[in-house]
């Protein structure tokens, strides 16, 4: 008898008597954070249908109204003109394509021949490449040197429609190199020389902010680089909201603190962020999120999960529906599995879909409809080597193939053991 990490210690006693009848009977209570486990009839039937087990729940979430391809297409071309502030680091990511390894004749070490060498502006410089290909009007709060690698900075992403307002400082442009083979990443090098802004920087942040005037969207992405710490981030998020109607914010980093972000209305990290940040590896994961939620202050979160998808969640709106049953979740949860079955590059997912999924609510999109075009931008750069921007062309490629596998997708007839034919969906 399984029930989640959270009972481990209820009370309630409709959960004592359930406890002492499974034990009365010889059976064990174990308490486990829960993990997607499919059995083999449930692998079997899938096969019939698709090789992802996920199939059925892609098809049922393509049958509601508001992820229809007319409603989505709707909410994509919402994207176009709206205002986004995006505050944080920007990060230069180079790829070094390699050809293929050996062993050094001196001793065990990898060897690599450089052979072609290409960057991207990436941090929060792509999630506003990222808008400003969908349609919006980004504007880029960030630190850049006073030289001319921060003059050429600037001059690549005006070229691409993004707006940047810039904190000089004398730190170089911070570089990530990945050295890639073919499609497979070997060696990380992290040229990075974190930033330490003094009380007066920390201010002219803030002013910056401040100085945009009012916007749509406001996203804050803290990769770690030291451009927040715990207090300059509550002062930004404060900032941000006020001036903007709906907020967003993301971390990336060992060194970033999903904690600070305050106030925010959707946060969307990867499971082990959430974790990571909240302490706990064993608690289900509604109950890690609930307390993200209460801690922040934040309206919502999406919890990316890897080849497992997402997960949606978001408080529910009839306070009844959590009083009524003490043993529900305070969380509405929506899982939109992955919409990609191998990633050739998964830098940047994350990036893509915090763009897309903020976008999408500060245009009145439901929590779902975000997620689900968060998750079809996520799908798109995961397919792309490099860090690019995802346009609404590419949101709206995505969601008519979807619509039109859905449509072309047959019911099947599985007959099990006893011949009896049964259909599956």
């Amino acid at each position: 008898y399984i029930k989640g990490r959270e009972y481990e210690n209820n009370a309630d006693p409709r959960f004592a008597a359930e406890r002492e009848a499974v034990e009365r009977g010889g059976g064990r209570v174990v308490f486990s954070s829960g993990e997607v486990v499919f059995s083999s009839t449930m692998l079997i039937d899938s096969l019939g249908q698709s090789m992802d087990p996920f199939h059925s729940r892609l098809t049922a979430l393509l049958d509601r109204s508001e992820l229809g391809a007319e409603a989505l297409g709707e909410v994509v071309s919402g994207f176009r003109g709206k205002k986004m502030i995006v505050v944080g680091e920007a990060i230069m990511d180079t790829y070094v394509l390699c050809d293929r390894p050996d062993v050094a004749g001196e001793g065990p070490m990898l060897t690599l021949r450089p052979l072609e060498t290409r960057c991207y502006d990436g941090g929060a410089a792509i999630i506003a490449r990222h808008a400003a290909s969908m349609g919006a009007k980004p504007v880029l709060v960030t630190a850049l040197p006073a030289d001319e690698t921060g003059a050429a900075f600037e001059r690549r992403l005006a070229a691409e429609g993004v707006e940047v307002v810039a904190m000089r400082v004398e730190n170089p442009i911070p570089e990530k190199q990945r050295f890639v083979v073919g499609t497979q990443k070997v060696v990380k090098i992290d040229l990075v020389r974190p930033y330490v802004l003094d009380a007066r920087q920390r201010d002219e942040l803030v002013a910056l902010i401040d100085g945009q005037g009012d916007a749509d969207v406001g996203v804050v992405a803290d990769f770690g680089l030291g451009l927040f710490t715990n207090q300059t981030s509550r002062r930004v998020c404060g900032c941000v909201r006020r001036r903007c109607s709906f907020t967003a914010g993301d971390i990336s980093g060992s060194r970033a603190d999903l904690g600070s972000l305050r106030g925010l209305d959707l946060l969307t990290p990867s499971e082990s962020e959430l974790r990571s940040a909240m302490r706990s590896f064993d608690e289900a994961l509604p109950a890690v999120t609930w307390r993200l939620l209460e801690e922040t202050g934040a309206g919502e979160a999406i919890v990316t999960m890897g080849a497992d998808g997402l997960v949606g969640f978001y408080p529910f709106q009839d306070v009844s529906i959590v009083s009524e049953d003490p043993f529900g979740s305070r969380l509405k949860a929506e899982h939109v599995p992955a919409l990609t079955g191998s990633a050739v590059d998964q830098l940047g997912c994350g990036d893509a879909l915090l763009t897309a999924a903020a976008l999408a609510r500060a245009g009145g999109a439901s929590p779902l409809a975000g997620a689900f075009l968060g998750s079809i931008a996520a799908s798109v750069e995961a397919k792309r080597m490099g860090n690019l921007p995802v346009s609404a062309t590419d949101l709206r490629q995505i969601i008519g193939r979807l619509h039109a596998s859905n449509l072309a997708f047959a019911d099947a007839d599985v007959v099990d053991s006893a011949n009896q034919s049964r259909r599956v969906s």
